[in-house]
């Protein structure tokens, strides 16, 4: 599939805004190429940054940008306001657009949660203290996980797909939570109009009225909110022309109502991403830090 300009907009801003402020290796132990899972004969791997001085919670980092994930994209640089917090980042990969489609994508980083709980111990992390971050179709994987994470098969055959892929808090950027209201009531974004250069990642049952009726509500965690959704900050810019910040007020509004904890912070004026995200992922390591270790600021 052919990458539109805009696509590779939002891969620019979700990897390469923090180049040149890569903390230095001595800092924390990377371990690059963790295999959880395997699909197709293909690995699915993760990266584990522990730091130097570990307080035990565990913080997935949903390596994604318009569902297109790869090795190359990880960027240490959003993981280090947590590292230096002491958070263990695992950093994952899933199935990558064009070839899997958001579904797949979906089990891929349901897999990945259950692996690593299944290793928490090896990582010195509490299975009981996980949080999940991301930006963009990472923060879209980071609420499905809050909506739909959940206990393992008790019978499996594979041990990891016992455990659950359940976690304790959110904290994601400008985040696609409606496909079926994208921007406005009624308007069908799974894979159309903003988002008709991403059809790739919806598949080919995008092709029909029905298909996108059904697979919309499937992929959009807004449909899946109750009182039991972790603790959520959601950060959106109000001038985004790719994921509109009605997305992220409609999912906190929802949140509320079910009883949950939500949080929407709004930067006024920002796009699609911006060029210091520091602060912002600053207060998402205060979020993990106050829903999963009992420390407020």
């Amino acid at each position: 599939m052919k990458m539109t300009a805009r696509f590779l907009l939002s891969l620019a801003l979700l990897v390469g805004v923090f180049s040149g402020t890569v903390r230095s290796e001595t800092d924390f132990k990377r371990t690059e190429d963790v295999i959880y899972g395997r699909k197709f004969g293909t690995a699915l791997t993760l990266d584990v940054f522990q730091p130097a001085r570990p307080n035990g919670v565990g913080v997935i980092f949903v390596v994604s940008g318009g569902w297109f994930s790869s090795h190359d994209s990880i960027n240490v640089g959003w993981l280090r306001p947590f590292l230096a917090r002491g958070d263990t980042c695992f950093a994952v990969v899933h199935g990558s657009q064009p070839k899997f489609q958001i579904p797949e994508a979906m089990q891929d980083l349901q897999r990945s949660i259950r692996f690593i709980r299944y290793h928490a111990a090896d990582y010195g992390v509490d299975p009981h203290k996980f949080g999940i971050t991301g930006g963009s179709a990472g923060g879209h994987l980071s609420l499905i996980i809050g909506t739909q994470g959940g206990p393992g098969k008790p019978d499996a055959k594979d041990p990891v797909d016992r455990e659950s892929s359940a976690v304790q808090a959110v904290a994601c950027l400008f985040p696609p939570t409606d496909f079926l209201n994208y921007g406005k009531e009624g308007e069908d974004g799974v894979g159309f109009g903003i988002l008709k250069g991403f059809k790739a990642a919806f598949g080919p049952r995008s092709d029909t009225a029905e298909g996108r009726r059904e697979l919309g509500r499937e992929i959009s965690p807004i449909y899946f909110i109750t009182a039991h959704l972790p603790p959520t900050l959601i950060i959106h810019g109000d001038a985004d022309p790719l994921v509109p910040i009605q997305q992220s007020e409609l999912f906190v509004q929802k949140a509320k109502e079910a009883g949950a904890t939500a949080k929407l912070v709004v930067r006024a004026g920002q796009g699609h991403g911006w060029k210091d995200l520091t602060p912002d992922l600053e207060l998402c390591a205060d979020w993990f830090d106050e829903y999963l270790r009992g420390i407020k600021k």
